[in-house]
């Protein structure tokens, strides 16, 4: 009966959202109605309201709607979240002040006259409004009113204009700042805790272990990371569109004629360029410079953006008059003035102590006043002229309710599809789909792009990807990253504004366009810009590094990077130290070579023999190459025939760990037969062969496993654990070349300062003997402190702990305080003199064997890797490898 009331949901959100019913109604509306309609029922026929449910009751189902309701609504400070109100501010600012149409107009003057140049110029135009507004109704109205009559007029073909406006006008949904990669960055962030958890559940089933090893865990995402993982796949898009425009015009020129300019090509129109184009490109580069290098969270740069286009729309509202451009004047040269000074004064008032600090204070204060005056100056613009601002912040309020009403009401219909089973049905029916993951992947892709036929961008995101994400995201076979499928999603979900007949695109371009243009010919137009998304889609899909290299690649440049050391980069830190030690060997070899040969005399015996180890450590790095090489192909060579039997019982596995839980759902409904007053005639009878059914079923499924596969499995596992123990012993061989001579170093460059105490226990024994013990307790407290800070050796510090000891006492003895400071000072003597001796010999040498080693064999003791090192690991995690087998 579950499957019934999950039709029955679907049916009602279908017929609600067919019938023109508003969406955010509808969503949460066709949950509740179902939940109530299903606990009637159940009362009715069954005497228990939550008979019809998959587990729980109707109570239980609409508490948790309401809770994820409450959750996304108090929530909206996420990072996630509060952008989205952010960035729809600056696209409608950028569209209202005719910032778009001033753009439209100059690029298809610089592009006309080459081959489909008109149209080339809408698609560079809509990139451009892409990564500075992201809103697509704006986009399409601006382009459909100003350039679909300039290419009627020049001879265009109808379904090529049409659909190059209509296609473009969509950039904004890929490109960033997008509100659609915003919403998935939020829906991915819940669904990758699931996969985590769901594979951890797998891994533990699977090896017996309760922990999930950090390296094999699911990658997050962020709104950032879905940003700067768009960024290059939205290019390729953007030149696919021009790619197709120009080859149509080359083939077919009456398709796309070129059109002359009938200005000159002067220096005005050049200054009409860059006064057109700069402010813009600026804007962009502004925001997403400011997450790509880290400056700024998402929604910071939201808020920069915001700013931003309230003082561009300021001069273009004013244009004409001589004061246009003061306001944003005045913005630039604060900007310039705070960068300066922040880099040349502390400005927190907590540390001004300097008159210095005074002045940069002051000049910091009166640069931003300068700048917020502009921000006032031109808010006051846009609130004058044409009630701009007001027309702004009242489109930005529809929008932004829109979407989170969108997202609350998908909060309800999600837990009443979880009511039913319909999550535990969906995952059913992808993970026993033939082909593993990449089947299922393809079913998805297929499923979103069919929805995006008749549902809003909005609705898919909130609502399917919450259900199919976490079965994707949990699939150790590909080990997908979240933000490479949130991008194949956004791609997909685009793709949603241009297919008939819901697309929105075409519905906001037939509203603009003239009677003349029909629309047959819009539809005809976008059935080619369709084709080249899904062929974008399939270029991205089978190149992950297309998306995840960027977002890597700034993670690890930057000043929060994680060190080498971290589970999720070892392997490939490996990878690249065994390439680099492989091509420095002979360099490297000399390095080790030199300090091995080090008189090391002047040390004592332990620190002596510290550095020897270090020394033989480092060199035998180098034969443990040949251990890892060794290995690596052990298990290169076991996993062709260990694979396919692997599949095969991890299936089987599956299927029985099913059937087990299908026992423990009829257990339970059959102890809740004990609570019935009537229970239905011969119930108990059929649970009981039901539970009989699915012990045969296991039965039979634990039969199929091959008799060998404990055995083949053990032997894998040993193949892979030596694997993973030469490389740890690697690493570690590594670190003990390292750490001693860097410890060494830093003992040594400490000695001007051991001997900087040099007469200060002196001191304290001329007090003690002239003033008594209790004159210069402190001071003998304060010895340890001294020496400790110098790092001087046991036989210092122990000896002035042993000062202390007689102050315990009552009366403290003299003579045993002296004596311990005799032994202190005679300590201090000895190891002042062998690290001044050491620190003049050997300390030179030490510094030149770190430097030579730092790179390479000292990698796993760094912060952070080096640029060359992070590139490289970079593009190693950019590729999705198979961890199956270690499940």
């Amino acid at each position: 009966m579950e499957l019934v009331f999950l039709a029955l949901l679907v049916f009602l959100m279908a017929a609600a959202l067919a019938s023109g019913f508003p969406v955010a109604f509808a969503l949460p509306g066709s949950a509740i109605v179902t939940i109530l309609v299903a606990a009637g029922a159940g009362l009715l026929f069954e005497s228990s309201s939550g008979a019809y449910f998959a587990q729980g009751g109707p109570s239980e189902w609409l508490s948790a709607g309401v809770t994820n309701f409450r959750g996304v609504y108090w929530e909206v400070e996420r990072d996630t979240l509060i952008a989205i109100p952010l960035f729809v501010f600056m696209g409608i600012m950028l569209q209202r002040s005719k910032i778009a149409e001033d753009l439209l107009v100059t690029m298809a003057q610089l592009f006309g006259p080459i081959p489909g140049g008109l149209g080339i110029s809408v698609v560079f135009v809509g990139a451009l409004l892409a990564a500075t507004t992201g809103i697509l109704g704006a986009t399409v109205v601006a382009m459909g009113l100003i350039s679909l009559p300039a290419m009627m007029r020049n001879g265009y073909s109808m379904p090529l204009s049409t659909g190059t406006i209509a296609a473009s006008g969509t950039l904004g949904q890929i490109i960033p700042p997008s509100i659609v990669l915003i919403i998935l960055a939020d829906q991915l962030a819940s669904a990758v805790d699931q996969a985590g958890t769901a594979r951890t559940n797998l891994y533990k089933a699977s090896t017996g272990e309760l922990s999930l090893p950090s390296e094999f865990a699911v990658t997050s995402t962020s709104a950032g990371d879905m940003f700067m993982g768009a960024l290059i796949p939205g290019l390729v898009l953007v030149g696919l569109f021009m790619l197709y425009i120009l080859v149509v015009a080359l083939i077919r020129p009456s398709l796309a004629p070129a059109v002359p300019f009938d200005g000159k090509f002067d220096r005005r129109l050049l200054g009409r360029v860059l006064l057109i184009l700069v402010p813009p490109l600026t804007l962009i580069f502004v925001v997403l410079g400011s997450i790509i290098s880290g400056v700024a969270t998402v929604n910071q740069a939201g808020a920069v953006g915001a700013i931003g286009a309230t003082i561009m729309a300021g001069y273009r509202l004013r244009s004409g008059h001589w004061d246009a451009f003061v306001p944003a004047i005045l913005a630039v040269v604060s900007v310039v003035a705070i960068a300066w000074i922040t880099a040349n004064y502390d400005t927190n008032i907590k540390n001004i102590v300097t008159p210095e600090q005074e002045q940069g204070l002051v000049m910091a204060v009166i640069a931003v006043s300068v700048f917020v005056f502009s921000v006032l100056w031109s808010l006051w613009r846009t609130f004058r002229i044409e009630d701009t601002l007001n027309s702004v912040m009242i489109d930005t309020a529809k929008t932004t309710s829109l979407v989170f009403i969108i997202l609350l009401g998908a909060a309800m219909l999600t837990a009443a599809f979880r009511a039913f089973g319909g999550e535990e049905l969906v995952k059913e029916f992808l993970t026993t789909l033939p082909g593993g993951f990449w089947t299922q992947f393809i079913i998805v892709m297929l499923v979103i792009f069919l929805l995006g036929f008749f549902l809003d961008f909005i609705e898919i995101a909130v609502v399917v990807v919450p259900i199919v994400a976490p079965i994707l995201l949990m699939d150790p076979s590909a080990n997908i990253t979240a933000v490479w499928l949130g991008v194949m999603i956004g791609l997909n979900i685009q793709s949603s504004f241009l297919t008939p007949p819901f697309g929105f695109a075409l519905f906001y371009l037939r509203g603009v366009a003239p009677k003349e243009v029909k629309t047959t010919d819009i539809y005809k137009g976008v059935v080619p810009f369709i084709g080249l998304q899904i062929i974008a889609l399939g270029i991205v899909g089978s190149t992950p590094p297309l998306v995840n290299y960027l977002p890597q690649r700034i993670s690890l440049l930057s000043e929060t990077a994680p060190p080498p050391v971290n589970p999720l980069l070892q392997s490939c830190v490996d990878e690249f130290l065994a390439e680099d030690l492989h091509e420095r060997e002979a360099e490297l070899k000399g390095v080790i070579a030199k300090a091995q040969a080090l008189d090391l005399s002047a040390l004592p015996r332990r620190l002596r023999g510290d550095l020897e180890d270090a020394f033989e450590s480092a060199a035998s790095v180098f034969g443990r190459l040949g251990e890892i090489d060794a290995a690596a192909a052990k298990v290169d060579a076991a996993v062709p025939e260990y694979r396919p039997i692997h599949r095969q019982v991890r299936a089987l596995e599956r299927d029985i760990r099913k059937a087990e839980e299908h026992i423990v759902a009829v257990e339970r409904r059959l102890d809740g037969l004990r609570y019935e007053e009537n229970p239905e005639p011969g119930a108990k009878e059929a649970m009981e062969a039901e539970i009989a059914a699915y012990r045969a079923e296991i039965e039979r499924l634990t039969g199929e496993i091959p008799a060998d596969w404990e055995e083949r499995h053990k032997v894998f596992a040993a193949v892979l654990r030596e694997d993973t123990t030469v490389r740890r012993q690697a690493r570690k061989a590594m670190t003990d070349g390292y750490d001693p001579v860097v410890e060494t170093m830093a003992l040594l460059r400490l000695t001007p300062k051991l001997a900087e105490l040099d007469g200060t226990i002196a001191g304290v024994k001329a007090a003690l003997d002239a003033d008594g013990p209790a004159a210069v307790e402190e001071q003998v407290k304060d010895l340890s402190s001294l020496f400790r800070d110098a790092e001087a050796g046991k036989d210092v510090t122990g000896a002035l702990r042993d000062a202390r000891k007689p102050y315990r006492d009552d009366v403290p003895d003299p003579a045993e305080i002296h004596a311990a400071l005799d032994e202190a000072q005679a300590a201090y003597a000895e190891e002042l003199a062998w690290r001044q001796a050491a620190a003049d010999s050997l300390l030179p040498a030490l510094e030149a064997y770190e430097a030579g080693l730092r790179d390479s064999i000292g990698v796993w003791s760094q912060p952070k890797l080096n640029r060359d090192q992070a590139l490289a690991v970079a593009a190693c995690r950019s590729g999705h490898e198979d961890i199956s087998l270690h499940f």
